[in-house]
């Protein structure tokens, strides 16, 4: 049992859901009941695909709000809402704080309480898919809430310069400043030409929504992939992007989004249930469900 902690309701019953837009057909709450129920708990998660609320459609803000006034443990948020819910929240954890976004809400003795548990997912994730890839230089695309857990977790592993590509220069700035600030003056810096700089990086990281089912499409011109390159995307519906698709063909080292969808659902779970989580069980389950 994790010290200092008890879920909201009875030891038996945990009430969780994914807030999100395009979500319909995320393994999260698959993974979630299974190891719950592991557990000896009545585990119920559920989905708030905002692509189907409505109309009207729903803020983030309600949602959160209605979660929490129906008893719900907590809340795992994904695209695009990872910045957006963080004006509706009580109090950051600190590893929320540091990357500046937060993935899953807990609702804990009347206050909403932020974590980033996408953080540590990617940095596992990483640290098993890709061991031993070279690292220093990589660039990232995708600033949102994604990409600055992304960012923070390239510099925990090694990286020594993170070049980032948003299509919204201020948020990339923004990132790039951030991670400046936590790293040293230089460690990263914004790039509005992603093909230039892809010829001097050790591997890239899709952290935008394209490449998604309800987004499909490369987010990266096809001359940015190089053999000698690893390519890292944090989507797994579909399994394989079509920038996987491509990595592979040119003969790049790739990563999917399916470790990052896993190690941080292992740590959402700890978080509602005060729980540890079985990683390999967590794995296996999300293995199971199949494209």
């Amino acid at each position: 049992m994790i010290a200092d902690f008890q879920p909201l309701g009875t030891p038996q019953t945990i009430l969780a859901g994914l807030v999100g837009s395009g979500i319909a057909r995320s393994r999260t709450p698959a993974m979630h009941e299974a190891e719950g129920a592991a557990n000896g708990l009545r585990y119920v998660y559920r989905l708030f695909d905002t692509d189907r609320i409505g109309p009207p459609r729903l803020s983030i803000g309600d949602i959160v709000s209605s979660a929490e006034n129906c008893g719900f443990s907590g809340l795992n948020v994904t695209y695009p809402y990872k910045l957006a819910v963080m004006e509706h929240l009580d109090h950051l954890s600190e590893n929320a704080q540091a990357v500046g976004a937060v993935n899953t809400v807990v609702f804990r003795e009347g206050k909403r309480i932020g974590h980033n548990t996408d953080h540590w997912g990617f940095a596992e994730s990483f640290r098993q898919t890709l061991s031993g890839a070279t690292a220093s230089r990589t660039l990232l695309v995708g600033a949102g809430g994604a990409g600055v857990a992304v960012a923070f977790a390239l510099m925990d592993n090694g990286v020594e310069h993170l070049s980032v590509y948003d299509k919204d220069p201020e948020k990339a700035q923004a990132l790039v400043q951030a991670v400046c600030r936590q790293n040293g003056a230089g460690s990263a810096s914004v790039t509005d030409d992603i093909e230039t700089t892809s010829r001097a990086t050790d591997g890239l990281v899709n952290a935008t929504p394209v490449g998604m089912d309800k987004l499909p499409g490369l987010p990266v011109p096809h001359a940015c992939l190089r053999p000698s390159m690893w390519v890292a995307d944090v989507i797994y519906f579909p399994m394989e992007t079509e920038l996987l698709k491509a990595a592979r063909a040119v003969g790049c080292r790739v990563m999917g989004g399916a470790g990052m969808a896993v190690y941080q659902a292992v740590r959402a779970f700890e978080l509602f249930t005060g729980l540890s989580a079985d990683a390999d069980r967590m794995s296996s389950r999300f293995a199971e469900l199949g494209e």
